[in-house]
């Protein structure tokens, strides 16, 4: 269990410095600011930290540590759970980011800085957390750090069953953000802790189950097995469609008289 309790160390270590970084750019910097691009990037920096560490124990977890899929699916409840609680908003995902352009929530402006911010986060979030693991704090860092140069692809089917995985699992997260936008987080954040929760165990054997460009993005384009343009597809037009058609229906939900918005407090959106 020692490699597990390192794992355990490292969520805790990059929930406590993100926080840490939330509270510092929120005193330092303009609301504008710290609203548009600190309060993402730091959202992505810890998103990404924590999906690669999650990687790290559901792929070498098994026959390294002996950890089970209860295990290790409650696990990924339980930080989901705490991202819903600490992110303060962040969407720390490009689709949502979109998303609020397209329904006039946010400017072209904050868009594209939302946007980039996103992308430095999960860049920064990889690069961190290769350096955690070299420093070989257990067996299961060991082995990933040697592992890292040569990375395995996490698209584990077709491209056209991937990009329709990655859609239907973005339209549920969406159709079930906006629909849960008025609930109190009590009710909100472990809802969709529990669907991510749902949608990784049954689409994460076809393509780990992202629905998140910047994310996929930075863990899985630089692996082999696939080109960047099946990559694209399946990673960043597949969620975008899904996106799409989860915002469409919405309208079904909402009714014609409410104007549909992004859920806030809960993270992971």
């Amino acid at each position: 269990m020692a490699g597990l309790n390192v794992s355990l160390s490292f969520f805790f270590a990059t929930f406590a410095l993100c926080e840490a970084a939330r509270r510092a750019s929120k005193a330092l910097l303009p609301v504008g600011a710290y609203e548009v691009f600190a309060r993402e990037a730091v959202g992505a920096v810890q998103l990404g930290a924590c999906c690669l560490e999650m990687r790290t124990l559901v792929e070498l977890g098994p026959w390294a540590g002996d950890f089970g899929p209860d295990l290790l699916l409650t696990l990924l409840f339980l930080l989901f759970l705490a991202h819903g609680v600490t992110l303060d908003g962040a969407s720390a995902n490009p689709t949502v980011s979109l998303q609020e352009f397209l329904m006039a929530e946010e400017s072209l402006p904050g868009t594209l800085l939302k946007l980039a911010a996103q992308g430095l986060g999960m860049q920064a979030a990889c690069t961190l957390t290769r350096l955690c693991w070299a420093w070989e704090l257990s067996d299961l860092h060991l082995l990933q750090s040697l592992m890292a140069q040569s990375c395995s692809s996490a698209l584990c089917t077709s491209v056209p069953h991937g990009a329709l995985v990655e859609a239907a699992c973005a339209f549920c997260f969406h159709l079930t953000l906006l629909h849960l936008r008025h609930s109190p987080p009590a009710y909100s954040v472990p809802a969709v802790a529990l669907l991510v929760t749902v949608t990784a165990y049954t689409a994460g054997p076809f393509t780990s189950a992202f629905f998140n460009p910047a994310l996929a993005a930075s863990v899985t384009f630089a692996c082999s097995g696939h080109t960047l343009l099946e990559y694209v597809q399946v990673y960043w037009l597949g969620p975008l469609t899904g996106k799409g058609r989860g915002g469409v229906g919405s309208l079904g939900l909402l009714g014609p008289t409410e104007h549909p918005g992004t859920w806030g407090p809960a993270g992971w959106r």
